[in-house]
């Protein structure tokens, strides 16, 4: 059952988390699954499919591998209607990201590094990753500061 909608037709219901969620969407959506929200559990996230983005950045030496949702694909998923999103991080860290940006360089909500998942104190359990090594516009303090870690919600303006 796919969880995407084709064209123009309406998505699908999202489901509920099981476990104890990792992410809450709030804001400009049309979708939820919990009250006004849009509630994820790391299983239901992982149902979307991750994608890879394996790139040098300035908090791990070397290039590191990162597996997580695509947001772009986590937006429509949620019907986001938007012109930006604010991640909120565990530690109240704010980070202000243009909707145009998870399309644009392919940003995913990463939820492993290396192979392994994240733990809290490792940046987890999800961490917004450009793929830095791709542009070198990305390579710059405007982006890393984008790139919040331990998200807890995202919240759709």
């Amino acid at each position: 059952m796919s969880l995407l909608s084709n064209g123009g037709a309406q998505a699908e219901p999202l489901g509920h988390p099981v476990a104890k969620p990792i992410l809450v969407i709030s804001g400009k959506i049309a979708n939820t699954n919990v009250g006004d929200t849009a509630q994820f559990d790391r299983d239901m996230l992982e149902a979307l499919g991750l994608e890879t983005v394996e790139t040098a950045n300035p908090w791990y030496d070397g290039r590191v591998r990162f597996e997580g949702v695509s947001i772009d694909k986590l937006m429509r998923l949620v019907g986001a209607k938007g012109t930006k999103v604010t991640a909120v991080a565990l530690n109240d860290y704010v980070s202000s990201l243009p909707m145009e940006d998870f399309k644009k360089f392919k940003v995913i909500l990463a939820m492993k590094r290396d192979g392994n998942y994240m733990a809290v104190r490792d940046k987890g359990p999800l961490f917004i990753i450009y793929p830095y090594d791709s542009d070198p516009q990305l390579q710059s303090q405007t982006y890393y500061t984008r790139s919040a870690w331990q998200v807890a919600k995202l919240i759709v303006e």
